[in-house]
C-alpha cells in the first residue's frame, strides 16, 4: 500500500495567481469579473466584522478562516488596481512597510529593517506622541491640511468615527484632563433631551440624542474603554438574557405579547439572577 505525499502548502503567490484566474477574461469567474471597488466594499466590511466576532468569541479556528477571507479582499482590490495599471500588491506591501518603518523610529532608528535594536526604550507616552507627530507630518505632505480632522473617513461606522474625531482633537490639546467633567457633560446632554421632548421638537430630540451618544463615546475614551466593543458586549448580554426570557415564558406557558411589563420584568430578573 502506498501513501501519497502531502500536498505542498499554498502561499501568497498561489493566492495572487488564483485571483488572476478568477478575473481572467477567458475562463474566469463571471461574478468575479464583474465586480468593482464599490461592489466589493460591503463584503470587506462584513469580513472585518466577522474577524472581530471570532476574536471576541476566542474562536481561533474560525479566526483563521475569517482572516483568510479578509486577506482575499485585499488581494481582490490589488488585482483590480493592477488591471487598471494603478498599483499592485507589491506596491501595497512596499508602501506599508515603508510607512511602518517611518512610524517606528524607536524600533528602527535608521528607518530600515536592518536597523540595530534600540537598547534604551522610550517611555510609552513619548512613543505615542511621536507617532501622532509623524502621522501629522504625513498628512501635511499629502497636500494642504486645514484641520487635523481632514482625513477621518466619513464611511466609518458612526461610533468609530466619533471616537476617532475625539482622539484627533485631543492630539492637539482639545480635551478634558479627566473623566468627571465628561460625565457631567453627559448628564447635561440628557437634560437637554428632556427639554426638547417637553417642547415636542423631534428634530431637536434627534440632535440632542446625537450629543448624548457622542458624549458616551467621549466618556468611554476617557475610561480607556473601546465604545464599539462595549456596545457589542451589551448587545450580546441582551441577546442571552432575552433568549432566556423566551425560554422561561414558553416553559411557563406565558404569552409574551399578551403579558404585562411587570410579568416580563420578572422573567428578565430571573435571567439576570442566573448569571446571563
Amino acid at each position: 500500500m502506498t501513501t501519497s505525499a502531502p500536498s505542498a502548502r499554498h502561499g501568497l503567490d498561489d493566492l495572487r495567481q488564483l485571483m488572476k484566474r478568477l478575473r481572467a477574461p477567458e475562463g474566469g469567474c463571471p461574478w468575479d469579473r464583474q465586480q468593482t471597488y464599490a461592489s466589493i466594499l460591503p463584503h470587506t466590511l462584513e469580513e472585518a466584522y466577522e474577524v472581530a466576532d471570532a476574536i471576541e468569541r476566542q474562536d481561533f479556528m474560525q479566526l483563521k478562516d475569517e482572516l483568510g477571507d479578509l486577506l482575499f479582499q485585499v488581494i481582490f482590490y490589488a488585482q483590480m488596481a493592477a488591471e487598471e495599471q494603478r498599483f499592485d500588491l507589491d506596491d501595497i506591501i512596499d508602501n506599508l512597510v515603508a510607512k511602518l518603518l517611518r512610524r517606528h523610529p524607536h524600533v528602527f532608528p535608521d528607518g530600515t529593517l536592518a536597523s540595530d535594536a534600540v537598547t534604551d526604550p522610550l517611555p510609552e507616552a513619548e512613543i505615542k506622541q511621536r507617532w501622532e507627530e509623524i502621522k501629522a507630518e504625513e498628512r501635511a505632505e499629502k497636500g494642504a491640511v486645514s484641520s487635523v480632522l481632514d482625513d477621518v473617513p466619513h464611511a466609518l461606522p458612526a461610533l468609530n468615527r466619533a471616537h476617532k474625531l475625539q482622539k484627533r482633537a485631543a492630539s492637539v490639546g482639545f480635551d478634558w484632563f479627566e473623566w468627571m467633567p465628561v460625565r457631567q457633560k453627559l448628564l447635561e446632554e440628557l437634560d437637554e433631551i428632556d427639554e426638547a421632548r417637553a417642547l415636542g421638537d423631534q428634530d431637536a430630540m434627534e440632535d440632542e440624542l446625537g450629543d448624548v451618544l457622542f458624549s458616551c463615546v467621549n466618556l468611554a475614551r476617557h475610561l480607556k474603554i473601546d465604545p464599539d466593543k462595549a456596545l457589542r458586549r451589551a448587545n450580546n448580554k441582551f441577546e442571552r438574557r432575552f433568549r432566556r426570557v423566551e425560554q422561561l415564558a414558553e416553559a411557563g406557558h406565558i404569552n409574551m405579547q399578551g403579558s404585562s411589563l411587570e410579568v416580563l420584568d420578572q422573567l428578565w430578573d430571573q435571567a439576570k439572577q442566573e448569571g446571563l
